[in-house]
């Protein structure tokens, strides 16, 4: 068994983070996911929500939607659709994404519900990682 698992967050246009841990948790479809080195091999679709690492004392956390992830017993290999580190959130800019999608979703028709949340969501997670909050 591998003592560090070695993670990759890229998406379509860069790679956003390549680093190792000892623990990785990844926003799954169902639900959050752990990761420990060993795990047993896995493929799973990502939801809206955080990436977070562990390496001994050292954290990390990124915001992540839509993709899959693609677990070995030795890496953690994310594939998303939007990925980002606090550094490269403007934390106005995300409560602004944030008020606005609030603000549609009071008169939002059921064909745009789906769509607005998913923006909601990913508007509260950038604000969350942005700002340093959370667990």
């Amino acid at each position: 068994m591998a003592e560090l698992l070695r993670l990759e967050v890229v998406t379509p246009s860069r790679r956003v983070l390549e680093a190792r841990a000892s623990e990785v948790r990844i926003p799954g479809a169902l639900g959050e996911l752990g990761v420990l080195p060993g795990h047993t091999p896995l493929l799973t679709s990502l939801g809206t929500g955080e990436v977070k690492w562990t390496a001994g004392s050292e954290h990390g956390r990124l915001v992540v939607q839509g993709g899959f992830a693609e677990i070995q017993p030795d890496a953690v290999t994310v594939l998303a659709s939007v990925a980002e580190t606090a550094d490269q959130i403007d934390l106005a800019s995300a409560e602004l994404a944030h008020a606005e999608a609030l603000d549609k979703l009071k008169t939002a028709s059921a064909e745009e519900f789906d769509e607005l949340d998913a923006a909601l969501r990913l508007a509260e997670v950038r604000k969350l990682v942005a700002s340093g909050g959370g667990p």
